[in-house]
């Protein structure tokens, strides 16, 4: 449907002159505000607004670069949901999109150069890819470039990801909200994202006037798996006294969460009678778990969209400044994390180092 029959259509359903409607997309201001609202409410319900904001992709095939992980949804739901994404961002430019697999660390680059210097290869987008090497041959290629939860460190590619740092942080304030003082993270760190919301939590400690303790406070985990994560958890809980056991578990992944209950319903303790546990995800079991998760989302869909619109912009004004848009997380508040009252093994203020002596 082209912008004319869009413009016919909100005119039938919202019984407004062909005119008016043109008058208000336009940002005219010789309409009435009633006028105005029915016609950008019906607008953004076809869609038409998002096509405005978006415009026309001045490209006509786009590559993505990714691990080899990322293209099935069994091995690594989070990036393929991003790349399905960008292919729904791309939907409505008429863009052929391609892939390649590529390695996050030592990449192929042979492999990439020769995509990169395809013909049908117009402009590229860098899912999950650290290799600083890559980077610099993206730069030398010249080609318009975007990346998607990575970074370059010198700072010349555009780039879009999750505010991991933050994200950490907002999470574990919430359990120090709901007067949690003893709380084990269990993470896996196998990628600086997952140090960066670590350092996020170690501020939220920091900010409470806790002290952090890796030995006491964190249990690292080598993968996002549920059965992994059971059996480091259950052996913790196996090594722990009773007394000594967290009030609850900020854990770095909805799969790893649901080991992590199974882990603790297996030696006894009910989530969230006896034991909160929180997520730093949400977007794949945490809705669906017999005790719904409580947890931070991290963005995900909106990265594939933020990235099409930031190459669009570059297309636009390829000298303007490079920089990263860092997206915030999502509290979602469900039934896996109770309110308990300050604990007595630990203060709520540490007094060591708050004043002089």
């Amino acid at each position: 449907m082209d912008k004319r029959l869009k413009i016919a259509e909100i005119a039938t359903r919202t019984q407004l002159s062909i005119s008016t409607v043109s008058r208000v997309l336009a940002g005219k201001a010789n309409t009435s505000e009633k006028a105005r609202k029915k016609v950008l409410e019906c607008a953004r319900e076809l869609g038409v607004m998002d096509g405005m904001a978006a415009g026309r992709l001045l490209l006509n095939s786009l590559m993505v670069f990714a691990p080899q992980r990322a293209f099935d949804e069994r091995s690594d739901i989070f990036y393929y949901r991003v790349i399905q994404s960008v292919s729904k961002a791309l939907a409505s430019h008429e863009v052929r999109l391609r892939y390649c697999a590529l390695e996050e660390n030592d990449g192929d680059a042979q492999v990439f150069l020769a995509r990169m210097n395809e013909t049908d290869t117009q402009a590229a987008i860098l899912l999950g890819i650290d290799d600083p090497h890559i980077h610099d041959l993206t730069v030398d290629v010249g080609k318009p470039a975007m990346l998607i939860n990575c970074r370059d460190r010198r700072m010349r590619i555009p780039a879009v990801a999750p505010d991991h740092r933050a994200i950490g942080e907002l999470a574990a304030d919430y359990l120090f909200e709901m007067g949690h003082r003893e709380v084990l993270n269990v993470l896996c760190l196998r990628r600086y994202t997952m140090e960066q919301r670590l350092a996020g939590i170690r501020e939220a400690w920091l900010t409470h006037n806790l002290k952090f303790n890796d030995k006491r406070d964190l249990l690292v985990v080598p993968s996002f798996s549920a059965k992994e994560t059971e059996q480091q958890v259950s052996e913790w809980l196996s090594q722990t006294a009773a007394k000594n056991l967290p009030t609850a578990f900020l854990v770095g992944g909805d799969f790893m969460a649901a080991g992590t209950i199974s882990a603790l319903q297996k030696h006894g303790l009910r989530v969230p009678q006896d034991v909160s546990v929180m997520s730093i995800d949400g977007f794949n079991l945490a809705a669906i778990q017999d005790v719904p998760l409580t947890a931070v989302h991290v963005p995900r869909d909106e990265l594939g969209t933020e990235a099409v619109h930031m190459l669009q912009q570059r297309l636009m004004r390829p000298d303007a400044p490079v920089g990263t848009l860092l997206l915030n997380g999502t509290l979602a508040v469900r039934e896996s994390v109770r309110r308990i009252r300050q604990g007595k093994r630990r203060t709520a203020v540490e007094r060591e180092g708050l004043y002089d002596d």
